[in-house]
Order: structure tokens, then C-alpha cells, then sequence
């Protein structure tokens, strides 16, 4: 494994890691997601060496680095503030690193010239980094990270402060250099498209502790807790009791006349009548329907639109039945054509293979 955390604890005072887990290989991209405050720059930083651990270990290539010095890692990390030196141009900037390890003049030269190239900076090497716009320096700051050729590259929100084009061309960069140069990414963010456009795996945090880190289809179509399912939007998620069971198909009554069925295989097996159980349900996965038409589908319901959030090209329907609320999404062209509104009547239709049982949401404050 290219980089394995084990078992990993961090004692800060006010706040702890709280036995972190996980690995990825090499090449891949992990983005951790959660609230602020969650720990994901504090566990960003103690990958690097900034934070000391009480517990665990961090093996890199199967060996611990956890005694290593942060510039002994061959880890670099990008921020949010891009953290230039201002007293230097863009050129120096970039050369910093290299300068430190004995790079000749020319051979800095070569590298700079590449890396600028790669980065579509190279026409402002000579330009001091207090006229660069937001997309300039945050180029610069991945430049000055990359050109040490570390192994891992850190990024902690490094295009929050961007604009929305800025921040769709430099995610089409950090595509193409993760292709070319095969570098491992772990990136913490707040932002939903750098885990559509960027992610191998997802992982997702909370008060120190990551619930659940699996490839991004895993995690967003099943997630192991109510908190993971809120968080990555599933916006239905119901407690119920177990009515009838068996091992491809369970009833979950979640209300006194409303029961769902799920044939959520893994957990089918192993639930039994009268269990308490979570479902979760993920909006897309719910089709609107002003008939209820025949389908291999499992749960057909008929309710009533008691509100509409329109987003964009995208408009949400919220949706009782029997005192319980749905949340389907439509495009604005089904929308209209269902001429949905408040107080109308319409079905919603689901498998019973989309209906995810998960565990229970418990904090993890203490």
C-alpha cells in the first residue's frame, strides 16, 4: 500500500483525531469532505508533520514516516491562501524548493520551464506575486509544490477563493497532472464537483473521526450512516420497524400506513421482524409520475406536493404521505411538463433496490 494511516489519534486539547484509518495507492485521489471543523486540516497536517500523534502510525511505501520531519516526506500541501513568499517573483517563488536541495541554476531553469508550461504560467515567471490574480497564485503555489517532485501533494480548499471558471480550469489541470506525473492526491474540500471531477475515493468527516471512506459510488449510494447520508444529500432518510423479511426483499414500515420495501442485499440477510432499521432513499432515485403506470418497481406511492425549490435547471418537490416528507428531484423540463405545483397529487415510484438500510446516526462529540 502507497500510504497507509493507522489507527491514527490526535490529542489538540479542544480537539482530537480520533483513530483515523485508511489507505490509498499510488496515483489515486482521495478528497475528504465534512463540516467545518471536522479535522480535516488538522489530519492534512499531521500527514505532513506538522502535528504529532499520540497514536498510531502513518506508513509511506511500508515504512513509518511518523518520526520523519516534514521535509524529509517528500509530501507537499497546497492551501486555501496559497502562502507565496512576497518578497519574491513568480520565478523565485517556484525555485524556492530546489534551491533548498543543491539544484544547479540551469537544471531549476529546465524544471521551472516544464512545470510553468504544464501550469499555463510561464508568461508571468518574472511578474511579483502581489499583481497575480487568485488563479495565479493558487498556479503558482501548485507549481512551487510540484517542481520538488514530492510523492503526495496535499491540498486543504485550494480553490475556494476562486471564481467559478477559475476554479473549472485549474480542475482540469490538476486532471492532467495527476495523468502525467502519477502523483497521489488527498484533498479536502467543501465543494460537491472536486469529488465528481477529481475523486477516486471519498472520505467523510466528522468531529475527528471519518465515518465512512470507500470509492465515490460507494459512499453516495450507500452510505453506512444517517450522518454520511445526510451530508452527501440524501435528503430521505426515515427510521422504521422491520414488518416482513427475507433475504432479497424486506417491508419497513416507517409510519402507521406507509411501508417501503428495500432489497438492499447485504442487510436483507441479516434483519429481522420487528428491527429497528434506517432507510435511505436518495432523491434522484425517485420518479414523479401523474399515474401510477405499471413497473417492476416496488414502491409506488401516491402523496401530495406540499412545496417546490426551483435551482437552477434543477427544481426539488417535496412530497407527503401519510405525515412523512419526500425529497424527489426533477429537471425544469419534467417539471413543467408534470405541471407540478403546491396541493397537487401526484405518485412516486422507486425501487426497493434503492432503498438503503444504514446504521443509526450517534455524534461523535465526545
Amino acid at each position: 500500500m502507497f500510504l497507509e494511516v493507522k489507527d491514527l489519534s490526535v490529542d489538540l486539547g479542544e480537539f482530537k483525531l480520533k483513530n483515523i484509518n485508511f489507505s490509498i495507492d499510488k496515483g489515486e485521489y482521495l478528497v475528504l469532505i465534512g463540516p467545518t471543523g471536522s479535522g480535516k486540516s488538522v489530519l492534512l497536517e499531521t500527514i505532513i508533520g506538522f502535528y504529532t500523534e499520540d497514536k498510531g502510525d502513518i506508513l509511506f511505501k511500508g515504512k513509518s514516516i511518523k518520526n520523519l520531519a516534514p521535509e524529509k516526506r517528500n509530501i507537499g500541501i497546497v492551501y486555501q491562501d496559497n502562502v507565496l513568499f512576497p518578497n519574491m517573483n513568480v520565478y523565485d517563488n517556484i525555485a524556492y524548493g530546489l534551491k533548498n536541495k543543491g539544484f544547479t541554476n540551469d537544471e531549476i531553469k529546465l524544471k521551472i520551464d516544464e512545470i510553468s508550461k504544464i501550469l499555463k504560467i510561464d508568461h508571468i515567471l518574472n511578474r511579483s506575486v502581489d499583481t497575480l490574480s487568485g488563479g495565479e497564485a493558487q498556479r503558482t503555489a501548485l507549481a512551487r509544490a510540484l517542481i520538488v517532485e514530492p510523492e503526495i501533494i496535499l491540498m486543504d480548499e485550494p480553490f475556494s477563493a476562486l471564481d467559478v471558471s477559475t476554479q473549472e480550469t485549474l480542475t482540469n489541470l490538476i486532471k492532467q497532472i495527476g495523468l502525467k506525473l502519477n502523483t497521489t492526491f488527498i484533498h479536502v474540500t467543501h465543494n460537491f464537483n472536486d469529488i465528481w471531477n477529481l475523486a477516486d475515493k471519498v472520505g467523510v468527516m466528522e468531529n475527528g473521526v471519518i465515518h465512512q471512506i470507500n470509492t465515490v459510488s460507494e459512499v453516495f449510494s450507500k452510505p453506512e450512516n444517517e450522518f454520511v447520508a445526510k451530508f452527501v444529500g440524501i435528503g430521505n432518510v426515515f427510521d422504521g420497524i422491520i414488518e416482513k423479511s427475507d433475504t432479497n426483499c424486506v417491508k419497513v414500515k416507517i409510519s402507521d400506513n406507509l411501508a417501503l420495501y428495500s432489497s438492499d442485499y447485504e442487510k436483507c440477510s441479516i434483519v429481522h421482524n420487528g428491527e429497528k432499521v434506517t432507510i435511505a432513499i436518495r432523491p434522484e432515485n425517485i420518479i414523479f409520475s401523474n399515474e401510477c403506470f405499471k413497473s417492476s418497481a416496488r414502491n409506488r406511492l401516491k402523496g401530495k406536493v406540499i412545496k417546490t425549490e426551483e435551482l437552477g435547471p434543477i427544481v426539488n418537490v417535496h412530497t407527503e404521505i401519510d405525515n412523512v416528507i419526500f425529497k424527489g428531484i426533477l429537471t425544469r423540463n419534467s417539471y413543467e411538463s408534470l405541471a407540478i405545483e403546491k396541493g397537487k397529487d401526484i405518485f412516486l415510484i422507486f425501487k426497493s433496490l434503492n432503498v438503503k438500510m444504514i446504521d443509526s446516526y450517534t455524534s461523535f462529540k465526545s
